[in-house]
């Protein structure tokens, strides 16, 4: 949760603001999402790295990692669109995809709105991600191979990407209890070390 105001008076966002309490009774989803477009390449990044071939290794992994994040970006408009069906007519122009105007978010673990890399954890676990795929989890919480993407889904027509910003002594200690995880460790997958 963010912990100041920013200056357009926006209270503090949590991504559990887009997502409806049981005891409400709204009925209300949240997905998950887990993509890669890296399989097999390791192969030829060693090949043209042998050849020092630098540009064409880099290009690869550049390629691979665009189209993982494009396979994500498909996959929500689809669960816009037909699977969830909540924005059935969007009908937008590319700059306003590129811009994010589309009803919903796909937040990921290890970005601004929710900075701790560990809950990639939860996400390969409900999903089977590793019995699935060919998708990996490092015990660093990086996903194998690299060019890979996972994460949430929210329909919340109020959702909005936002940064959580800096973390505060205090909510290290109480997110590394509430996790039963060590300060360092809290630091480590939010990237604050």
């Amino acid at each position: 949760k963010q912990k100041e105001n920013k200056k357009d008076k926006l209270k503090n966002l949590c991504l559990s603001d887009f997502i409806a309490p049981t005891e409400s009774g709204i009925k209300d989803y949240i997905g998950f999402f887990a993509v890669t477009a890296g399989i097999g390449i390791e192969k030829w990044i060693k090949k043209y790295e042998e050849e020092g071939d630098d540009y064409s290794s880099i290009m690869l992994k550049v390629l691979a990692d665009r189209l993982a994040e494009a396979f994500a970006e498909l996959l929500h408009e689809k669960v816009r669109k037909e699977y969830w069906a909540y924005t059935k007519n969007e009908n937008l122009k590319l700059l306003e995809l590129l811009k994010s105007k589309y009803q919903g978010i796909r937040p990921a673990p290890g970005y601004p709105a929710c900075p701790d890399h560990s809950e990639k954890q939860k996400i390969f676990e409900l999903l089977e991600v590793e019995k699935r795929t060919d998708i990996e989890l490092t015990e660093n919480y990086s996903m194998y191979p690299t060019a890979s993407v996972c994460g949430y889904y929210f329909a919340h027509p109020q959702s909005q990407y936002f940064n959580v910003g800096k973390i505060a002594p205090d909510q290290i200690t109480a997110y590394s209890e509430l996790k039963q995880l060590s300060e360092e460790d809290i630091k480590k997958f939010c990237g604050i070390l």
